[in-house]
């Protein structure tokens, strides 16, 4: 039955929950500045009541729990937009950085340098025998080349440090995993039992979340969400299981944690290749599964797919660093191809990708079918005698591909030199190409050589290469202006850094000529063959150029558009999740002001019953 100490106990549970409300009051307070915190709310409800004549009779008030202001709809949304805004952030900054390697709106930069190297030879045209234009022209050549290389090393450097950021922060996504994992753990024992919520402890998982998400997409798969539309239509909060996926794997599983693989051990250029290492052991290529976050831009810039080359076959900078290359190779296959029609003594090629039995149409080079011809001048500058070359994929003669060198098919491209033939039609067996010319591959360093026969060396005979659309020297390099045969070793040529007045700009060794000088400057204006990995297509120089420059601005124009976009959607999205969870100081001190007068409410009544009981111990008195 109710009594005056019940009542004293209704006056103490008032005191309790004015407490315990300024106590949260004061915590929401203390953590308004906090990144990640919600505001608490204390929830009441009057006490199971007395059951006595004529009805029940109150028994006070129960703190029956104490909750956060959270709806994970709304976090679910924030945390999404936060990862589109890291992810595009990211791609904007290394864009922006990679797109200063191309100042060519300033007038400056590689095109620049291609139109003051073709202005060289254009010099030299008009003065074929001037030496001052010779030196002139090397140091064109070897600024263009320069800037060629310096370009393609900034690009790779930046793709290095983008490998390097993977990395760290695969390492970082590890970490927070496992403390959330940890977490996981602390959360199910401190709500064990259904009598108490762990608010702080799912305030610092969720910051984790957000933070997981940003990094790499994570996806929170929640087994259930339990609203509480009583006390606050905006809580909505995860229960039960709990799951964290990456790319459809699963890397926190409750309490348990799955790591994600890193490794590089196996890469002659140090690029992170990432795994997911199943029960059974079995590692599975993981990169190309992660599309969203920071690792995901870093993954879409550096590549995700490794080459047996060691090379990317995927990514944007790969893709810049391969169209760059493209047009090195470009440049210098079709400078070497022109160059070779500019009679000298000798010829040796680069050290050649190639097999003798290499079939040229099917190998990695740019051939293509078709004829080239080995022209011998005498010592007046006179064609002395011609033969042609055919570079083919199904030839009349044993219906054979042509290779460079298998001593067994007649049509390969050393047999083809060295075969006996009536070149000048005269029946002299003396005078022909197999006659003046020697010409071996060597299989140890796979160098092409050709040499005039021991009894016509010092006669003053010199030879070229003139093409009909094979690419022959142009790929091999046998007369070089440009040595490399790609960006990273492209440079001009030994002989001509060694001695700039050795730049031949003519065709025939005759005073006055600057035919090939000529072909040199035409070649800025012509159509020349690119091969980029399987692709082989033809275009300018110039316009190749512009192509890849253009590739840049238009993707970093675009993703600063996008970002644009993007951070507004952002701030809307933060603004309300703000608006639910973030602590209001106005609201707060309100809320103190209310439980202070509550608790003084309460100690009244308190005060009341201690003066009832001194009246009532006075009587018996």
């Amino acid at each position: 039955m109710a009594s005056i100490f019940n009542a004293l106990h209704i006056g103490y549970s008032g005191l309790n929950a004015a407490q315990v409300g300024i106590d949260t009051t004061g915590h929401n307070i203390s953590n308004a500045e906090t990144e990640g915190y919600s505001r608490q709310r204390v929830v009441t409800a009057a006490a199971y009541p007395v059951s006595i004549d004529p009805g029940q009779r109150g028994n006070g008030t129960q703190i029956t729990e104490i909750v956060r202001i959270f709806d994970s709809f709304v976090f679910s949304r924030y945390t999404a937009a936060s990862q589109s805004k890291v992810y595009s952030d990211t791609l904007k900054k290394h864009l922006e950085e990679l797109s200063t390697y191309f100042p060519d709106i300033d007038n400056i930069g590689i095109k620049t340098d291609m139109q003051n190297y073709f202005d060289g030879w254009q010099s030299l045209a008009n003065n074929p025998g001037n030496s001052a234009l010779k030196v002139s022209l090397a140091q064109q050549a070897q600024t263009l080349v320069q800037h060629i290389k310096q370009t393609g090393d900034q690009i790779s450097a930046l793709q290095s440090s983008v490998n390097d950021q993977i990395k760290i922060n695969v390492e970082e996504v590890n970490r927070i995993a496992e403390k959330i994992a940890g977490l996981n753990k602390a959360i199910t024992e401190a709500e064990a039992g259904g009598v108490s919520n762990a608010n702080d402890l799912r305030d610092q998982r969720s910051q984790l979340e957000m933070t997981l998400s940003e990094l790499i997409g994570a996806k929170v798969m929640p087994g259930n969400i339990m609203s509480n539309n009583v006390v606050d239509p905006n809580i909505a909060v995860k229960k039960e299981d709990y799951t964290i996926l990456v790319g459809g794997f699963n890397i926190v599983d409750g309490a348990n944690f799955h790591p994600i693989g890193i490794e590089s051990a196996d890469n002659p250029n140090g690029y992170h290749s990432l795994y997911y290492e199943r029960q059974d052991g079995v590692r599975i290529p993981f990169a190309q599964d992660i599309q969203g976050g920071k690792i995901g831009a870093l993954l879409e810039l550096r590549g995700t797919t490794i080459g047996t080359n060691g090379q990317f076959e995927d990514g944007f900078l790969q893709e810049t660093i391969d169209n760059l290359n493209a047009l090195a190779k470009g440049l210098m296959e079709a400078t070497n191809n022109i160059y070779a029609q500019s009679a000298t003594s000798s010829m040796q090629s680069n050290s050649l990708p190639f097999t003798e039995a290499q079939q040229l149409l099917s190998s990695d080079g740019n051939f293509k079918a078709g004829t080239f011809d080995i022209v011998v001048y005498d010592i007046d500058g006179n064609v002395a005698v011609r033969r042609s070359i055919t570079i083919d994929e199904n030839t009349v003669m044993n219906n054979a591909t042509t290779t460079l060198s298998d001593g067994i098919t007649p049509n390969s491209i050393v047999e083809q030199l060295n075969w006996q033939r009536d070149d000048t039609g005269d029946n002299n067996a003396l005078n022909d190409i197999d006659d003046l010319l020697f010409t071996q591959f060597g299989t140890d360093q796979n160098i092409l050589r050709i040499d005039f026969q021991a009894g016509f060396a010092g006669q003053g005979y010199t030879f070229a290469i003139e093409d009909n659309g094979t690419n022959f020297a142009g790929v091999t390099g046998v007369s070089r202006f440009f040595d490399g045969d790609n960006i990273k070793n492209i440079a001009l040529s030994r002989e001509i850094q060694d001695d700039a007045t050795a730049i031949r700009g003519f065709k025939s060794p005759v005073s006055g000529d600057n035919q090939t000088a000529l072909a040199m400057v035409e070649l800025q204006f012509s159509k020349v063959s690119f091969k980029n990995g399987n692709d082989v297509y033809s275009d300018t120089l110039y316009g190749n150029y512009d192509t890849v420059v253009t590739q840049v601005g238009t993707k970093t124009n675009s993703v600063i558009l996008s970002n644009d976009t993007i951070l507004a959607q952002y701030n809307a999205i933060k603004l309300e999740h703000e608006s639910i969870s973030k602590v209001s100081i106005d609201e707060e001190l309100t809320n103190l002001i209310r439980y202070q007068t509550s608790y003084g409410a309460a100690a009244k009544v308190i005060t009341t019953i201690d003066q009832m009981m001194t009246t009532l111990l006075g009587i018996k008195s």
